[in-house]
């Protein structure tokens, strides 16, 4: 019995070291977002030499989580892009976990 509580204690340490704080998943994700926000306004305003600022961060909490069913946090970033005399803004989403991130349509 004493060794079942010495498992569950381990792996309930393991666990909580491995989770990151809200803030470590807003800038592990920050950089690609920003790129990615770029890329495509360098396109929708064929601008090669526009450049991206982050305006402002949010977590996503996952619509379901429970002991069964584990949903996706999303880091949503809100970045303004200029060059060439144009601005615009995206709300880009990167989901934990993934590879990548993708951008809405600019404003």
């Amino acid at each position: 019995m004493r060794k079942r509580y010495t498992f569950l204690a381990t792996v309930g340490v393991l666990v909580t070291a491995g989770c990151q704080t809200e803030q470590q998943l807003v800038q592990s994700r920050q950089a690609m977002a920003v790129q990615t926000a770029v890329s495509r306004a360098q396109f929708e305003m064929n601008c090669p030499s526009a450049t991206g600022t982050v305006l402002s961060t949010n977590v996503i909490q996952p619509a379901l989580n429970g002991p069964l069913v584990q949903g996706v946090y999303r880091t949503e970033y809100t970045i303004g892009v200029a060059g060439c005399g144009k601005r615009r803004t995206y709300i880009v989403v990167c989901p934990e976990g993934g590879t990548g991130c993708y951008a809405g349509a600019g404003r």
